[in-house]
């Protein structure tokens, strides 16, 4: 599939919220490549300006960058400044830092996703949401699919309430389709992994890989049994514009990742035997993990439908879970070198 515009239309000019992000970075790279002019928009929370170092790379004189709240730079942005497409990655990210700071969690996910719905109206700019596949909350069938109903558990436990903050974003946004046309599409993303991502706000893989690169063990919590559907980034990152580009997508809800299931011990497993790690694996109850006050409640399994999104695109996942370990392992190990030879 191809994104390149025809050589007779101007660049595409496309915004990138939380573009300094893990999934956001990856992303502005694929949109210059593609030839688009790309704004960043990132208050560096969560992003790195380091995960725009090869984005640089690409076409620096394409690529600017404002670091601040999404809300604030919209305002900055003159009535003649056009964008042609919106990207809102925007979001608070990683279980551990959801039970961290519950309120800015919800702060952000609502706020700042109706502050970007408000400016893509107003503008008519073409606008991709990025949820979750949290929004599922505790699933009655094996297999998610966009219509299925959903059930939350009660408002005392701290990981429904990014579930909910990421459902609300959803009915806002297809508000807006309904009520005035706005060009949206919402994407729930399920486990994307891959090099930028790092461990210290719960995700499982990169914290997995850090503990192997150490030969320390590596932490599983509950049994081990619960099992998800990793996805690498770049995988992920190439059907978002496609899906963007398509009007007949507009105002339509996608699964985006891999539907094949693997369980948190074997992950563990894999990682050790890819990194040829001498790490042992040890599990530790959630209670243990998040703190017995922490209002933590896990899901078993999760794996999505593939359906609707291989009907509108042909999407299918190509990079084995292998190479994604291999790549992230390669990333924290130039990460670590650097910092070590900085430190010096």
């Amino acid at each position: 599939m191809s994104h390149s515009p025809t050589s007779s239309s101007p660049p595409r000019r496309s915004l990138v919220s939380g573009g300094a992000g893990f999934i956001g970075s990856h992303l502005t790279e694929l949109l210059l490549k593609r030839g688009d002019h790309v704004t960043v928009v990132d208050d560096l929370s969560t992003g790195r300006i380091s995960n725009l170092d090869t984005a640089r790379q690409v076409a620096p004189e394409r690529l600017r960058f404002i670091e601040a709240e999404l809300g604030r730079a919209l305002g900055t942005f003159v009535p003649g400044e056009h964008f042609d497409q919106f990207y809102h990655l925007a979001a608070s990210v990683g279980v551990k830092r959801v039970m961290d700071r519950p309120i800015e969690s919800i702060d952000t996910n609502i706020l700042e996703t109706s502050a970007a719905l408000r400016f893509a109206s107003e503008r008519k700019i073409a606008i991709l949401i990025a949820s979750s596949s949290e929004v599922y909350g505790k699933p009655t069938t094996d297999v998610f699919r966009e219509d299925d109903d959903v059930i939350y558990g009660p408002t005392t436990i701290t990981r429904w309430s990014y579930a909910c903050s990421k459902a609300i974003d959803e009915f806002l946004a297809l508000a807006y389709h309904a009520k005035q046309s706005l060009p949206v599409v919402v994407v729930r993303f399920f486990n994307t992994i891959g090099p930028r991502q790092v461990g210290e706000y719960g995700m499982v893989v990169p914290r997995f890989v850090q503990a192997a690169l150490k030969g320390d063990a590596l932490e599983v919590h509950g049994d081990g049994s619960q099992s998800r559907c990793f996805c690498d980034v770049r995988d992920v990152v190439r059907v978002l514009p496609t899906l963007l580009d398509a009007s007949g997508n507009h105002g339509k809800i996608f699964n985006v990742g891999s539907d094949q299931p693997i369980s948190i011990r074997a992950l563990a497993e894999s990682v050790i035997r890819v990194t040829e790690s001498s790490s042992t694996i040890r599990t530790i109850p959630y209670a243990q993990a998040f703190g017995p006050g922490a209002g933590f409640e896990d899901l078993r399994h999760r794996r999505p439908s593939l359906e609707r999104i291989r009907g509108a695109t042909g999407f299918t996942a190509e990079i084995p879970l292998e190479v994604t370990i291999r790549d992230v392992a390669s990333f924290l190990t130039a990460g670590a070198a650097v910092a070590k030879a900085g430190a010096r």
